[in-house]
């Protein structure tokens, strides 16, 4: 059986979390497939509000087995704490949460490294969460990094050892102040390893091509958004991992032709965190007004999230890279209330009008072009039906479907499980 891709078409942020969770009810196997705890995926329903970094957002689902795949960097500090409180909700989690021995482990020192190396950037910091992500993956493509697996050999805290004193000396190169205790942290991080050595360890690549072949249905999970791939993404503000539909494919080795539906998500209008070229950011009342109603704050960080008018033209660029078979519109409801609806159907590119994501989208090179909308006051949260849509909000998503060319099958129109519209 084919294996189904769901993933993000903007800076992040979009709502995969819940969609994930909606969604898992039509798959055996939810499988994140790159990342690391830098995410957040929100979920909310039975008025409880779930946040969650690693683990996949099929969890609270009984009949659905949860993968972290090779792909996806783990700090089994953070894991723990996720453990912790899946532990307050009936349920045996650790039975259907299965871990890559080909997923790295994220370091004490590698979180060093990572605020070392920020520091250092001055005015030039790119915004990371300082949870050690691009560290790790240094040292993935090094060839230098400890993986799951390592967990089950006698010598690994010998690599460890090495490895955290590589990490010492390249923290002490980079002259910043960095305080920390290394001792105090070694010992949360050991112990948390003995609780993540108490789930079961497998060969993923192998375990899904068996799935397959059981006629299992498969859905990968990815994490961040496309706009943040570390190829495609607004470079160098971008995170350490393919986000692309690319990546599901190294990160859980899955075949280019057993990828089937590309579900794509992206937010009514755009937000972005931290740094980084934002075309369409808004600075008035209309962005004060979508991040306030929007609750746009960082799942991982707190951080409170730039918003902006939808950017069609880099959401066609998603759509492409992706290959996207379906669209999914979070957050409609935050544009209630909104007289007029801005959306950027081009850019003014250095004088000359283009269609397309160009190398360089910072602000002295591009201008985004709008098209006006009508705006809609009816409050929809409550709506159940997409018979029910105000017609502004059903020529907005007629619009967005004619420019990118693919179907929005979903529209969510509130935080809850419950508030997912099918169209």
């Amino acid at each position: 059986m084919a294996v189904d891709l769901l993933l993000g078409l903007q800076w992040g942020d979009e709502g995969k979390g819940k969609i994930v969770d909606v969604f898992t009810k039509k798959y055996d196997i939810i499988a994140r497939f790159q990342g690391g705890p830098n995410a957040g995926h929100t979920l909310e329903f039975d008025g409880i509000k779930h946040v969650l970094h690693t683990i996949p957002s099929g969890i609270f689902h009984d009949n659905a087995i949860n993968i972290v795949g090779n792909g996806v960097v783990i700090d089994p500090v953070i894991f723990q704490r996720e453990l912790d409180n899946l532990k307050k909700f009936d349920g045996d989690f650790k039975k259907k949460l299965l871990i890559s021995r080909k997923a790295h482990l994220i370091l004490p020192t590698h979180r060093l490294l990572d605020a070392a190396s920020e520091a250092s950037k001055g005015k030039a910091k790119i915004g990371s969460t300082l949870k050690g992500i691009g560290p790790t993956y240094m040292d993935k493509t090094g060839r230098n990094g400890i993986r799951v697996g390592d967990l089950e050999l006698s010598d690994w805290k010998e690599k460890y050892r090495n490895l955290a004193n590589k990490h010492e000396a390249m923290i002490r190169f980079y002259d910043v102040d960095v305080q920390y205790d290394l001792a105090e942290l070694e010992k949360e991080f050991f112990s948390a390893i003995e609780e993540l050595k108490t789930l079961k360890f497998i060969d993923s690549e192998e375990y899904i091509h068996q799935a397959q072949n059981d006629n299992k249905s498969i859905l990968a999970e990815g994490a961040q958004g496309s706009l943040l791939d570390i190829d495609f993404g607004t470079y160098p503000f971008v995170t350490s991992s393919n986000t692309t539909a690319a990546g599901a494919c190294t990160g859980l080795g899955v075949a280019p032709n057993q990828i089937k539906e590309v579900f794509g998500i992206f937010k009514a209008y755009t937000t972005r965190v931290g740094s980084g070229p934002f075309p369409t950011e808004l600075f008035d009342e209309d962005g004060e007004k979508m991040g306030t109603v929007g609750r746009e704050f960082g799942a991982t960080t707190g951080r409170p999230r730039r918003c902006g008018w939808l950017d069609l033209v880099a959401l066609k660029y998603a759509v492409q890279v992706n290959g996207v078979t379906q669209l999914i519109m979070m957050k409609a409801d935050v544009l209630s209330g909104f007289k007029t609806l801005k959306v950027c159907t081009a850019y003014n590119y250095r004088g000359e009008e283009i269609t397309h994501l160009p190398y360089n989208i910072e602000a002295e090179n591009v201008t985004p072009i709008y098209k006006h909308f009508n705006g809609w006051k009816e409050d929809i949260t409550k709506i159940s039906s997409p018979s029910e849509f105000p017609k502004e909000l059903n020529e907005y998503i007629d619009f967005i479907e004619k420019e990118i060319g693919v179907p929005v099958k979903i529209v969510s129109v509130g935080p809850d499980r419950l508030q997912t519209i099918e169209r």
